[in-house]
């Protein structure tokens, strides 16, 4: 039985709806047969190792703790949904300061317990600044923690595909930039419509430009559509991609999305946000990302959203001065 690794995966927050569908489509993808849950609200994880035993999948070693030790040691690599779900009603960024106090705890067990991880996948919410305070806190180099960002990019192939009544497939290089949050930038220039450039398609007759901004809608407020139709947030895309994220960094196929990556180029500096991005076995390294002026301004606008937010949490005190930030990771320059 092939596995992509033997080396032991760590799913953090799995007693939740993600955690337990991640695991799950790890053992489908046959990515490691060592795959460790950990979740502090024991009876439900315990649950979800039932189910999954049940599933009876072959030459996996599953096992589950609430623990901390005991689950981050040995971990290799991690995926953690471990935040506070978001709810009717609430942004991503209403969750930020429950969250960033998640996030510095699991950076610091990082740091304690696994400092020889190899990559790290970070989705919980507000996920750019999440990652960012996991990876402050953690001691690891920018190229070993990741946030999902690729959500973004597949819903406006989704959007895309639906309003030409066409295979998703024929929709091609869809990307979002930016925040993963409100504030998204939403790219045409990059996309290709059954082998058409996108940008050639708005302002006709095929897509009239206020349809085009309709659907850009619709990609950022795509999480709290599905939180009106199920009554909960999204749990099954973003188990997917994130297991996808941590296959390629296991050194599977390499990941086809934007990624949240930490960016300090001289144009985005001190901030997690998604970019063109190589995620592979080597970890997640940023592109550059080009479009039109209008777009370059939206990410702007973006990447200023996300320096308030960041600079929120250091005014709570989750994280020091950016010039101190080298004192807590060495690696962030």
């Amino acid at each position: 039985m092939d596995f992509l690794t033997d080396e032991k995966l760590l799913i953090v927050g799995a007693a939740g709806m993600i955690g337990s569908n991640m695991a799950q489509t790890a053992m489908m993808m046959r990515l490691t047969p060592n795959i460790c849950l950990y979740d502090p609200y024991a009876p439900a994880l315990e649950g979800v190792a039932e189910e999954l035993l049940h599933c009876a999948f072959e030459g996996v070693n599953l096992t589950f703790t609430s623990d901390v030790e005991e689950a981050f040691t040995g971990a290799k690599y991690i995926v953690s949904s471990g935040g506070a779900a978001r709810k009717a009603g609430m942004t991503r960024e209403d969750l930020l300061k429950g969250n960033a106090q998640i996030a510095e705890e699991f950076g610091k067990n990082v740091r304690k317990y696994c400092p020889d991880v190899r990559h790290v996948v970070v989705i919980f919410n507000p996920a750019d600044i999440t990652g960012l305070i996991a990876l402050l806190y953690s001691g690891l180099k920018p190229s070993q923690v990741s946030t999902l960002a690729a959500l973004d990019s597949t819903r406006l192939r989704s959007e895309l595909a639906k309003y030409f009544g066409i295979s998703a497939d024929k929709v091609e290089n869809s990307r979002t930039y930016g925040g993963h949050g409100e504030q998204m930038a939403v790219f045409a220039s990059t996309t290709m419509v059954d082998g058409r450039k996108l940008t050639e398609l708005i302002g006709t007759e095929y897509l009239p430009t206020d349809e085009w901004e309709k659907m850009k809608q619709r990609v950022v407020q795509g999480g709290k559509h599905i939180i009106d139709l199920r009554g909960r947030s999204s749990f099954q895309s973003p188990a997917y991609l994130s297991i996808e994220m941590i296959a390629a960094a296991m050194g599977g196929r390499p990941f086809r999305w934007p990624v949240g990556t930490y960016v300090d180029n001289g144009k985005f500096n001190h901030i997690v946000m998604a970019m063109e991005t190589t995620l592979d076995r080597n970890g997640v390294h940023c592109r550059e990302v080009q479009g039109t002026p209008e777009e370059e301004r939206e990410l702007e606008q973006s990447y200023k959203h996300l320096c308030a937010l960041r600079d929120e949490v250091i005014e709570m005190g989750v994280l020091p001065p950016i010039d101190k930030w080298h004192e807590l990771n060495p690696n962030i320059r």
